[in-house]
């Protein structure tokens, strides 16, 4: 028989064994933010947001599927599977497979606009193409309304990720470590260092999901040829209400995504527009982690029927059929996921607050405003993680229902329809309002997505006949249209 003692050690062992090597990792990724800010010949403010506009494909596409296959993929995807089922993964792999082709397309075209009117961020492209100032802060406040639950997305998973690997006895001192980590990536190296650490990171997060996926299959193999009883875990085919949302939900996410803030600001950076498109080609080849990660969540509703948090379940199937070492590596992977997309989301707020909202801030030292504004944001998420719901689909959808909408603007922009700023902003902040509101009060309409309702709103308002009066309108050039 094993004393208590014996198991306390051997638990305590593999916490430090774990610590060491997330450590060693997090460290060599602030090595590759420094390498960044190394190769950087200056590091002016648009070095810091958009990379001087100069990073050719391979790096574009490091950068994009870095920040687009978050945490949420090794850790709030198998836990929207276990607790929703199948019709979550319908849903989640459906929008991103119709996003890819959509993102193709209309990719280079958002580069093109942010190059015209010279835009380091968001609010920029819209105030410019509308001729209001009032209009780009109104856009800004926006931005960042969306932009918020993002981040505090990112700060609930790396809790998860905290607790799982043993250090949930001082989560607020993990947390705060993870936002100085996240900042010294910004004031090293802004996105361009998000672009190196991005490529650890890929490796770390791959690795990991294939080696539990791999795991898994392995184990039941095992025990279906032991002749072991295993339990099939029940997972229906989403039907009426649920298949409903399940489609409507790709619909308005996959034709939204590429214009959300928490995405758009990425393609600034490129090189030229067909480094876009050709950055664009490749994206769906990192979607071949998604299966390993569903054999993962099948083990673990086999054998681990009644977790009481979701949100661990990636990690609980990791530490049953893998070597802790590998394990490490796993959450390391998960922990530099987190940690990128908070630094970008971060910089992207704080270039909003900066630039658009309170430009008197940065106007005698810009870099030195934005850093503080990182710094203002990453305490007041921080604090905020102490209330998260335990569910993290409750911040991303929140993110979604008003990031989303901006895709009307970007319609407008992309086609040249003669639609005032004043009437574009009524359309954005109704469509956002009404999705809420059909989100907060619970209410269903046949299973739609509240988003594509709100989204349907806002282009009903936008692209109304009825307000192309030369009087309410500013008609721009020819050569503005697509």
């Amino acid at each position: 028989m094993v004393s208590a003692d014996i198991v306390v050690s051997m638990v305590m062992r593999a916490v430090h064994m774990t610590g060491m090597i997330v450590a060693s990792v997090l460290l060599l990724s602030l090595g590759a933010a420094w390498l960044a800010r190394v190769r950087s010949r200056h590091m002016s403010v648009e070095t810091l947001l958009v990379a001087d506009r100069a990073l050719p494909a391979p790096m574009l596409f490091i950068l994009t599927v870095g920040e687009i296959y978050s945490i949420g993929s090794i850790v709030a995807f198998p836990a929207g599977l276990y607790a929703h089922g199948v019709s979550y993964g319908y849903w989640f792999l459906g929008y991103l497979l119709l996003a890819f082709p959509v993102g193709y397309f209309v990719g280079p075209a958002i580069w093109r606009r942010a190059k015209q009117y010279d835009a380091c961020t968001l609010p920029e492209v819209f105030g410019r193409h509308f001729g209001s100032m009032a209009f780009e802060r109104l856009t800004a406040w926006a931005c960042v309304i969306a932009l918020v639950p993002w981040g505090q997305f990112q700060f609930i998973g790396l809790r998860s990720v905290l607790d799982t690997m043993g250090f949930s006895a001082a989560p607020a001192a993990g947390l705060a470590g993870c936002a100085v980590i996240a900042f010294a990536y910004v004031s090293l190296g802004g996105v361009r260092a998000s672009t190196y650490v991005a490529f650890l990171k890929d490796v770390l997060m791959l690795f990991g999901i294939v080696a539990v996926g791999v795991g898994a299959i392995c184990m039941q193999y095992k025990l279906s040829a032991g002749h072991a009883v295993i339990t099939t875990p029940t997972l229906p085919l989403p039907t009426g209400s649920s298949l409903v949302f399940a489609i409507s939900t790709i619909i308005y996410q996959g034709v939204g995504f590429y214009f959300q803030p928490s995405v758009t600001p990425y393609l600034f950076t490129a090189r030229s527009a067909q480094a876009v498109r050709r950055a664009m080609v490749f994206m769906p080849l990192y979607m071949v982690m998604y299966p390993f990660a569903v054999f993962a969540t099948v083990f673990a509703l086999r054998f681990l029927p009644s977790l009481p948090n979701p949100n661990t379940v990636f990690f609980h199937v990791a530490a049953i059929l893998l070597p802790s070492w590998i394990v490490a590596l796993a959450a390391a992977g998960a922990l530099l996921a987190g940690l990128l997309v908070l630094a970008a989301t971060s910089l992207n707020i704080a270039a909003m607050m900066t630039r658009n909202i309170a430009p008197g801030l940065g106007r005698r030292h810009p870099k030195r405003a934005i850093n503080l504004a990182v710094i203002l944001f990453l305490v007041l998420a921080l604090v905020a993680t102490a209330h998260a719901p335990a569910i993290m689909l409750t911040a991303l959808n929140l993110s979604g229902y008003v990031g989303i909408q901006f895709a009307s603007l970007w319609f407008l922009i992309l086609t040249g329809w003669p639609v005032s700023a004043r009437i574009a902003g009524m359309g954005l902040f109704s469509g956002a309002g009404v999705a809420i509101t059909l989100f907060a009060s619970g209410v269903s309409i046949g299973g739609i997505n509240p988003g594509l309702i709100g989204f349907l709103v806002n282009c009903s308002i936008v692209f109304c006949p009825l307000w192309r009066s030369r009087s309410d309108v500013r008609v721009h050039n020819k050569k503005d249209l697509l």
